[in-house]
């Protein structure tokens, strides 16, 4: 197959026509479209600056895109949501220089999903491994230290372990809708004394005169996501290990472009927004993303981070709600865990000792000087 094809890196996905990327993108999540990678790229959130150098990797046969996936190099771990940095630490300890690494992704989004987009009628399998090793070959000529593809498909794990990638596995903790017809319903599947738990929850927000809905494709202004944007912004500011990811431009970027996609739950009280979430969504799937407020109640976070968006996904009919990383509280909220994966490869010898993440760092050692 690979002299049928050309492979070629870009370094803006600007390069490629809207039209032929979300061809390609058709199934996935709202994350690989066109519009948030470029809004990501056009509003500086993924550049130099911030550590995110876009290049990105597209496959043609002919005049005909056949493949790609979103690629970075990273000149640090920040930003992931798959923590590897005792990976690093052990590197540095074995004179391996770990930054910059590649990064098969999308930046800031822990969401399992593709991450390499195939044309319908080609090998999948094959275009898989086709691009994988040629990742392998770019990081090799060029001393990169490893290539990782993080929040992969099953069909993805499988072609890459293949050709030499190993995997690290994670937990998240997501919403399934077992076909509840409203929050009571749901709340209707729990024990008696953590049903009587949330119920106090939410009740307690609503004795405070706060009310929570959800805001979201054409309802959605841009003063909506400016707020949003504040909430978050104010969020990361008071964490003493926060970093600030997103800009005030990316938001006006997703208002004019993704409004289709977005889901904001707005907390409101005495006729001003005090807390919100900014959620996407497709038809599938909610996925919970960033939290902020500029007033302190108690149970505000639970309420306006899951429970609002959970009775929402069941008025909307959705498959699941998907809250993130981290945060083994969610299972007592009714979350239940699910696995996640990335892979790695080593271009050193076309691969690693497998491993998991959260491995201790004397394994981590041994793999990085694989």
């Amino acid at each position: 197959m690979a002299d049928q094809i050309s492979l070629r890196v870009i370094q803006n996905i600007a390069d490629v026509a809207r039209e032929r990327w979300d061809a390609l993108a058709g199934g996935a999540t709202p994350f690989l479209k066109w519009d948030w990678l470029e809004s990501l790229e056009r509003s500086g959130c993924v550049n130099e600056k911030s550590g995110w150098l876009p290049h990105h990797i597209v496959v043609e046969k002919g005049a005909e895109l056949v493949a790609a996936c979103p690629m970075y190099l990273k000149l640090h771990s920040m930003g992931e949501f798959v923590f590897d940095y005792e990976w690093a630490e052990a590197a540095h300890r074995a004179g391996i220089q770990y930054y910059p690494k590649m990064l098969v992704g999308v930046p800031f989004t822990p969401v399992t999903g593709n991450r390499f987009l195939t044309a319908d009628g080609e090998e999948r399998g094959q275009l898989i491994q086709f691009m994988g090793q040629a990742l392998a070959k770019i990081a090799a000529d060029n001393k990169i230290s490893s290539v990782h593809v993080n929040f992969c498909l099953a069909d993805e794990r499988e072609a890459l372990a293949a050709i030499g990638f190993f995997p690290r596995n994670g937990i998240q903790y997501h919403w399934q809708n077992r076909r509840f017809n409203s929050f009571d319903d749901y709340l209707a599947s729990f024990r008696s004394d953590r049903r009587n738990k949330v119920k106090r929850e939410r009740r307690e927000v609503t004795q405070r005169g706060i009310t929570i809905r959800a805001y979201e494709g054409a309802e959605l202004t841009r003063d909506h996501l400016r707020t949003m944007f504040r909430l978050y912004k104010g969020h990361v500011d008071r964490l003493y290990y926060g970093r600030q990811y997103l800009t005030r431009e990316f938001f006006d970027e997703l208002h004019k472009r993704f409004a289709a996609n977005l889901s904001l739950m707005l907390a409101e009280r005495d006729g001003k927004f005090i807390a919100g979430t900014f959620n996407v969504r497709d038809d599938k799937a909610m996925y919970g993303r960033y939290w902020g407020c500029s007033e302190e109640h108690p149970f505000l976070h639970f309420n306006v981070c899951y429970y609002s968006a959970i009775e929402h996904s069941i008025k909307l009919g959705l498959d699941r709600f998907e809250a993130g990383a981290g945060g083994s509280f969610k299972q007592l909220r009714g979350l239940e865990h699910a696995l996640h994966r990335r892979r790695q490869v080593s271009p050193r010898r076309g691969g690693l000792s497998r491993t998991r993440a959260g491995d201790d760092p004397a394994q981590a050692r041994h793999a990085a000087r694989a």
